[in-house]
């Protein structure tokens, strides 16, 4: 979050210096500040995806079992592969990975406008899910209570991880496969595991798993945007009223 709020925050500017639409300017921003985040935390979490995965494929743990638990597969992947085995998948993963949170953070940005000028002046009109500031002289506005602001950001970080989902699912199962894949001596490459998936199921073999990946990445996005959306203002608010 700390890269992705750093290349949002020089981005941003930087666009509209240069003339770009607010709108553009937001979502080319969030797109830049969700492929910076995406290429950092891969560098901690492809390792862990690799032994999730192995320890995955192998099935429950028995006696003949291959790995016994995450540290016993960490030492017998760097003793057999080195770091190199720790990595497999890593260039995969940010082809994964970058592309799939440049889509999602410009998506939740789009989609938040978008539900915002739908239903904005409706909240406004009727007064419902909004509260009335009062500036003083006579003076108000009107800004969104927390149950809707976490609502909207709740439907576009589903809207947004549905997006993703649909992009990235080919990447996501040609990197899955590469970190899994015996090579039986010879080097796993992304062509080569292409052509096997693609053997195997055809090119609808790419998007086997789609409905869990899609529900799985909204239910998890929704999760993880509405409560760090509610962290930035709590932390907003806290700092606001700091002497």
């Amino acid at each position: 979050m700390g890269a992705l709020e750093a290349t949002r925050s020089a981005v941003g500017p930087a666009m509209l210096t240069l003339g770009a639409p607010e709108p553009a300017a937001s979502a080319v921003a969030s797109a830049a500040a969700g492929l910076t985040a995406a290429v950092a935390a891969q560098v901690v979490w492809t390792p862990v995806d690799v032994i999730s995965q192995r320890l995955m494929v192998q099935g429950n743990p028995c006696p003949a079992s291959r790995y016994h638990g995450g540290l016993d597969a960490f030492r017998k992947i760097a003793a057999s592969d080195g770091l190199r085995g720790l990595y497999r998948g890593f260039g995969m993963s940010i082809l994964t990975y970058a592309p799939s949170n440049a889509v999602w953070w410009a998506t939740y940005s789009l989609s938040q406008k978008a539900i915002w000028s739908g239903i904005g002046c409706y909240l406004c009109q009727y007064g419902v899910g909004v509260r009335e500031i009062d500036h003083g002289e006579g003076d108000t506005s009107f800004e969104p209570s927390c149950k809707t602001l976490m609502v909207v950001q709740g439907a576009s970080a589903a809207m947004a991880g549905g997006a993703a989902a649909l992009v990235t699912m080919p990447l996501d199962t040609i990197k899955t496969r590469m970190q899994v894949m015996d090579g039986h001596g010879e080097p796993i490459t992304i062509g080569r595991t292409v052509r096997k998936l693609i053997k195997e199921g055809g090119w609808g073999a790419c998007y086997r798993g789609l409905g869990p990946r899609w529900a799985s990445m909204s239910l998890s996005a929704t999760t993880m945007i509405t409560t760090y959306e509610f962290l930035k203002r709590l932390s907003a608010k806290k700092g606001h009223d700091s002497p």
